[in-house]
């Protein structure tokens, strides 16, 4: 079974295929399966690195608080890519995947020659912060208590109920895998890392600094994560950004053949030096006339 490990925790990898590498990173509510249907589409011809996160068998489940948390996801990211001899990768995560994604190409951006960001930013927009860090403490303790995963109550919420309704036997499948993971994993990772992390709207200086080429992909159903993608998209200058109508949090499971074209016209751009910084204003402008000088 293929490992790496980092301070003593044991993470779990797959790679299939050659080419340019790329590296997904998960959701909270999914492991390295999710990523079927993408690495089977990109394994054709790519490197496709597939991670489950520490508390995501065959991962190791630590029960120690602070063996998780946002920088330590970063780390373990990049622990990967350092295991694998992978000097720089295409990232591509959603929801808790993507905001590690963007953490990495913020941090460490001569690692990272594309990063792709779906369903990313949950909690980041101001007003939702407390009560996104709120909802993730509550959960974890329910976790805790209960000995599992709420995964019928999970996978029924207001965002995901759009692959149920277009795909049942994908969302049962989603459901069911969700209800198999260990509770102290998910309980342990709602805690630190979902609760924890600091928004993303912290990052701005840095974000606009940021030159990897970032895809953003955002479903117009998605109502936690729309605003904070347009300001990513407002202030990164390297970054697109997408939204897929009639859709969810779970853009890859629900459109894959789409999911899949975007990344993919996405990096073809990129290969062929397509993919342009975006020009900054230098004066006002309504929307009509050039920008007036200030």
């Amino acid at each position: 079974m293929p490992m790496t490990a980092r301070n003593g925790v044991k993470l779990y990898f797959e790679e299939t295929g050659t080419g340019m590498p790329i590296l997904f990173l998960h959701e909270f509510a999914g492991d390295h399966r999710s990523w079927e249907q993408q690495v089977r589409h990109f394994t054709r011809d790519h490197r496709c690195i597939v991670t489950a996160g520490r508390g995501y068998p065959p991962s190791d489940v630590p029960a120690n608080e602070s063996d998780y948390g946002q920088d330590i996801a970063i780390a373990d990211a990049v622990a990967v890519l350092d295991h694998l001899k992978i000097e720089r990768a295409v990232v591509i995560g959603l929801s808790m995947g993507a905001y590690t994604a963007l953490r990495i190409a913020m941090e460490h951006p001569k690692r990272v020659i594309a990063a792709v960001a779906a369903s990313g930013g949950s909690g980041s927009w101001t007003i939702q912060q407390a009560t996104f860090s709120g909802e993730a403490k509550k959960l974890s303790a329910r976790i805790l208590k209960e000995g599992k995963i709420p995964a019928d109550d999970f996978a029924n919420g207001p965002t995901r109920t759009q692959l149920r309704r277009k795909d049942p036997r994908g969302w049962a499948e989603f459901r069911d895998l969700m209800a198999g993971r260990p509770a102290m994993g998910a309980a342990m990772t709602l805690a630190r890392v979902q609760a924890e992390r600091p928004s993303l709207m912290g990052f701005e200086a840095e974000f606009k600094a940021c030159k990897v080429p970032t895809l953003l992909m955002v479903g117009d159903e998605d109502e936690a994560c729309i605003d904070i993608n347009v300001w990513l998209k407002r202030i990164m200058p390297a970054a697109g950004l997408v939204m897929f109508p009639k859709c969810g949090h779970l853009m890859n499971l629900e459109e894959p053949g789409r999911f899949n074209a975007e990344i993919a016209e996405f990096l073809r751009a990129v290969h062929g030096g397509a993919w342009p910084f975006r020009e900054a204003a230098t004066g006002t402008f309504g929307g009509v006339g050039p920008a007036e000088k200030p």
